[in-house]
């Protein structure tokens, strides 16, 4: 099988079968990213070089294979027919696949449109993994993310409606200390009308090689300290009227953060000011990331 480039996978896919379709990102704007501001520039692998490496995998794993993940940072850009076509050989090849799944940002799920999104799941792509970041448009603007709050909505009820499951990732502190209420309120309000299978958070971190970390250099993005971190995570949570999963399963966050909403909401709000009564030297400390 074949590989190019940085190849990334959510940790809910560690043990899922990764095959890569695409290479890069189209879009790679987002001010906070670094994974490919580098290289290399984004393109769709033949569709024969896939199903060779799908076939070469089948030989080499077959019934094993349960979880399917198509790298790399936007599989969902690829031609609705070709995606399909790899899905549906997967499909074929593995005898007990449960799961495909691919990155997608909010954007190329939105140009897919409905009738579209249906033929992939159709065609067995089980979830989407995508990065809502925040539902406030003024911070959606400012990281370039290259959509706003309605197009989310919409992207997201599409892929719902299609039997897709969504996981949308939330930066926690993505918009600093001047934005903190607008972030944490604005995203609970996205996130209730879209009502996404999962919800994972991440803190922000600023990372190398990035115009954020620039900005927090010069003192123009001020960080959310820990408790500030907790107290925006606090706010959303409140906020959410949603039947999703909440994970924070990444290094990035200060507590772990695992319960189904609305059952574990007063939980997870327990859990947030139990860590609130810690000193903030308790928790991890600034690092600048360098994956």
């Amino acid at each position: 099988m074949r590989y190019e480039g940085p190849i990334y996978r959510p940790p809910s896919e560690a043990d899922s079968l990764l095959v890569q379709a695409t290479v890069g990102c189209p879009h790679n704007r987002c001010t906070f990213c670094m994974v490919y501001k580098d290289g290399p520039r984004y393109k769709v692998r033949p569709v024969d070089e896939i199903i060779e490496d799908l076939c070469e995998a089948a030989s080499i794993y077959g019934e094993k294979v349960s979880t399917l993940f198509f790298p790399a940072g936007n599989t969902i850009a690829m031609k609705t027919a070709d995606l399909a076509q790899i899905c549906k050989k997967a499909g074929e090849l593995f005898p007990n696949l449960a799961r495909i799944t691919v990155y997608g940002s909010i954007q190329y799920i939105f140009q897919k449109g409905p009738a579209k999104l249906k033929t992939l799941r159709e065609a067995g792509l089980c979830r989407i993994h995508a990065g809502l970041e925040s539902g406030d448009d003024a911070i959606l603007r400012q990281v370039k993310k290259g959509f706003d709050s309605k197009t989310a909505i919409t992207a997201g009820q599409w892929a719902i409606e299609a039997g897709i499951e969504l996981s949308l990732y939330v930066v926690l502190g993505l918009g600093g200390r001047e934005q903190t209420r607008q972030h944490g309120q604005h995203t609970a309000d996205v996130l209730n009308h879209i009502n996404p299978h999962f919800i994972r958070l991440r803190t922000f971190v600023p990372k190398i090689n990035t115009p954020m970390l620039q900005d927090v250099k010069a003192g123009r993005f001020l960080m959310l300290s820990p408790h500030e971190v907790l107290e925006e995570t606090r706010l959303m949570i409140e906020n959410l009227d949603v039947t999703s999963q909440i994970t924070s399963d990444h290094y990035t966050n200060y507590i772990n953060l695992e319960g189904r909403l609305p059952p574990d909401k007063a939980s997870l709000l327990a859990d947030i000011e139990k860590a609130l009564q810690r000193p903030q030297s308790d928790f991890r400390p600034f690092f600048i990331g360098d994956q």
